[in-house]
């Protein structure tokens, strides 16, 4: 009887799914008037701003956009009705918390040496920090490399690209500090870095665009990024390592490992979350195929994780955002999904008519009022991996895996999954899917080696079933196994599982005691309850560069 319920439900909706999509496309005919789109923006980004309404204009002639740059102190947001783009991180209207905003790139200004540098070595350990920048510029006459080795009191010249968003970012950088005029050389990029390439025992300061190869990854010929000792205890240690390469340094500067007074943000703000379909569609361009014009207007582009994390803010109302050449399809393309859910409603219950209810671990009641050792749920009869996964032999041989229910308490409210497809590969140990909360992601890692034969599709509409199913209704995969015999040697049963779950609990108070530097006003609030305990959702409350250090530090170390 429910089958044949939910069936007939499933039916209904997608009747209606089908009248609607028709009256869409009815109506979508009968206008033909154009969508606009105003952009303002500072004058600093008038040239970038008109790139991209350029490019986009000639991929969609039937949207009218416009772009008008505006000084500063005349910026004025609209009445939702227009975007603003704006580059200043102390601007009050960024700073504004009334006001809707999204970053879309960046400009960055970077200290660099010769990569040949006799002292490169001991640079590359100890950095330099805005103190010791200070000091060489305070005493233009003992401007030499004694600060950093005793027995080398070579030169030390420093050069400045002529471009006043460095100029301003190098004396915020240096506390204020005025630029003695006899110490330093200004030029253009090109001349700095030609400087800095002649002369080993110099260091300049530039856009990150500027030292940037053509696949905006590797640095230019003979250069290297100066590493900056941030928090001046005369060492690069583990939270300031990200110089070794572009990549690691972007994702750096994006997660707060670098001085903030030496790069801001691009930001598109409006003073109302936008709904025009016309202008998501353009930000979600902007935030995709537009990002190859930053480079090319001395800024960077955002690296894939926090373009789709800024992404995922157009949507944090609910609002679709599609990714289609007529934006005006965006509503046509969100009704075809309604259909096609409704659609697969009737084909999963009919398939389950005629092959039997899936035989998925049983539903378990495990609403907790605290996080401890007592409280994290590890039902007996499944096989557990250290990579907080579990994985369960069904009776047609099929193995069904999903998430443990510790990692769900420690990120709280999963928003969205990225699954693979079924019919992929997996080994142990291989990227299985990602859990992520407004932008901020965790990666796991499969148990076991196999086939993915069925994705639980109800994770792409519901993935709190995560949280509050980890075990019945949030599993993951359907996996046909290839090495199954050999690989649960390495899997633990619920007993040796809860024992291993009690460490885990002190590595998470480790972790937070040694990465979140308590002292910072940023993390004061939180990390353990009353009586030691952690508390439920710990991450929830911590921006992208702890999730990354958590990543890292704690789940990648395990595989």
């Amino acid at each position: 009887m429910k089958t044949k319920t939910l069936s007939l439900i499933g039916i209904m909706l997608l009747c209606f799914g089908w009248n609607a999509i028709s009256q869409q496309i009815v109506s979508n005919e009968e206008s033909s008037q154009k969508s606009e789109v105003n952009i303002s923006c500072t004058p600093d980004l008038f040239p970038l701003a008109s790139d991209w309404v350029g490019a986009y204009r000639k991929l969609h002639p039937e949207v009218d956009i416009k772009v008008i740059d505006i000084p500063y102190n005349s910026l004025e947001l609209g009445n939702g009705k227009s975007l603003s783009f704006i580059s200043n991180n102390s601007s009050t209207t960024i700073s504004d918390k009334s006001n809707w905003k999204i970053a879309v790139g960046r400009n960055v200004v970077v200290p660099i040496m010769n990569i040949t540098n006799p002292l490169a070595n001991e640079i590359l350990r100890r950095g330099i920090s805005p103190e010791m920048f200070v000091q060489i510029l305070g005493n233009p006459e003992n401007q030499n490399w004694g600060f950093l080795a005793a027995d080398q009191n070579v030169p030390l010249h420093i050069f400045i690209v002529n471009d006043e968003s460095v100029k301003t970012s190098v004396s915020n950088f240096l506390l204020g500090t005025q630029f003695p005029s006899n110490s330093i050389t200004f030029g253009t990029k090109d001349e700095v870095i030609a400087a800095i390439r002649k002369d080993v025992f110099a260091i300049g300061f530039c856009k990150i665009a500027d030292v940037l190869g053509s696949d905006n990854m590797s640095l230019a010929e003979n250069i290297s990024l100066l590493p900056i000792d941030k928090n001046g205890n005369g060492s690069i240690d583990y939270m300031e390592g990200i110089y070794s390469d572009a990549n690691t340094f972007m994702r750096g500067v994006w997660i707060g490992k670098y001085p903030k007074s030496l790069y801001s943000n691009i930001y598109a703000v409006s003073n109302m979350q936008p709904t025009n379909n016309a202008e998501l569609a353009f930000l979600t361009w902007i935030l995709t195929d537009g990002q190859q014009f930053m480079n090319i207007n001395g800024y960077c582009d955002l690296g894939s994780n926090e373009a789709q994390s800024q992404i995922d803010k157009l949507t944090l109302a609910g609002i679709t955002v599609t990714q289609t050449k007529d934006a005006s399809q965006a509503g046509l393309w969100l009704l075809i999904l309604v259909g096609i859910v409704a659609l697969t409603l009737v084909i999963r219950y009919v398939v389950r008519r005629y092959q039997g209810q899936k035989n998925v671990v049983p539903d378990f009641n495990f609403a907790t009022t605290s996080f401890d050792e007592d409280s994290v749920l590890i039902p007996n009869g499944l096989y557990y991996d250290k990579s907080h996964t579990w994985a369960f032999m069904e009776k047609n041989g099929s193995v069904t895996v999903g998430l443990d229910d510790f990692l769900q308490h420690i990120t709280g409210s999963i928003t969205r999954v990225e699954l693979k497809k079924a019919g992929e590969k997996i080994k142990k140990g291989d990227l299985l899917f990602s859990i992520i909360q407004s932008g901020k992601r965790l990666n796991l890692y499969a148990p076991v080696s196999g086939v993915i034969k069925t994705q639980n599709e109800e994770l792409f509409t519901d993935s709190d079933l995560l949280n509050t199913s980890p075990y019945s209704k949030g599993w993951v995969y359907l996996i046909e196994p290839t090495n199954w015999i050999r690989e649960i040697q390495f899997l633990d049963m619920a007993e040796k599982y809860k024992m291993w779950i009690n460490t885990e609990f002190s590595r998470v108070k480790d972790f937070l005691a040694s990465t979140l530097k308590p002292e910072s006003l940023e993390y004061s609030h939180v990390v353990l309850q009353d009586g030691g305990l952690l508390k439920d959702g710990i991450l929830a409350d911590f921006g992208p560069e702890v999730w990354e250090d958590f990543q890292v530090n704690f789940l990648d170390s395990y595989n």
